[in-house]
């Protein structure tokens, strides 16, 4: 009987220990990245919070992270998209990288999260001041401006509420990512 209490606690201890370990390491990987995404997202004017829920809901904060349409790294960036900063920023070293190897480029923290904060901004300001800007643009970054432009067909931009909008969404993997996104970044 003692051993078997003596067991038994020592279960006991052992996973209060792992839980204490899960807890603390998956706090630690879920935001190691906050330096990075603070400063690039107050450089877009993108709020830090949805660049985190946008990278949450991505990749779970995986840096090599290659999706079935060839998009890179944290945010999910395209490659036509990286080499479209690369030339916006005027910088023939960024032009080159993103010529040469695009994958590692965007594979790099910094860059990935450098270029999705500026592509935010970029697809944000089609969209500033509407009830609805954070779901379009939300809507943008997975399934193009385009298609956002399809949803708003026959409806007025102006007073469309979110909700309303998110309903208008045809495809249901990106219905189910804005609204993911939306929930996890209005959380806290």
């Amino acid at each position: 009987m003692k051993r078997l209490l003596i067991i038994i606690g020592a279960l006991m201890i052992a996973i209060g220990i792992a839980a204490v370990v899960y807890h603390f390491g998956d706090q630690y990987w879920v935001h190691r990245y906050d330096d990075l995404i603070l400063r690039h997202a107050s450089v877009y004017r993108v709020e830090p919070r949805l660049v985190w829920s946008v990278i949450h809901e991505e990749t779970y904060f995986r840096a090599t992270v290659v999706g079935d349409a060839k998009e890179v790294g944290l945010m999910q960036v395209t490659p036509t998209v990286a080499r479209e900063w690369a030339k916006q920023t005027g910088l023939k070293e960024f032009e080159k990288k993103t010529q040469e190897n695009v994958q590692a480029f965007l594979s790099e923290p910094e860059r990935n999260i450098q270029v999705g904060c500026w592509y935010l901004e970029e697809l944000g300001e089609k969209y500033r001041g509407l009830p609805a800007q954070t779901a379009m643009t939300l809507a943008a970054y997975n399934a193009g401006p385009s298609r956002v432009e399809e949803w708003l067909k026959g409806v007025d931009r102006k007073t469309i509420s979110e909700a309303d909008f998110i309903e208008r969404i045809r495809i249901s993997s990106t219905k189910e990512y804005v609204s993911s996104i939306l929930r996890r970044y209005r959380a806290k």
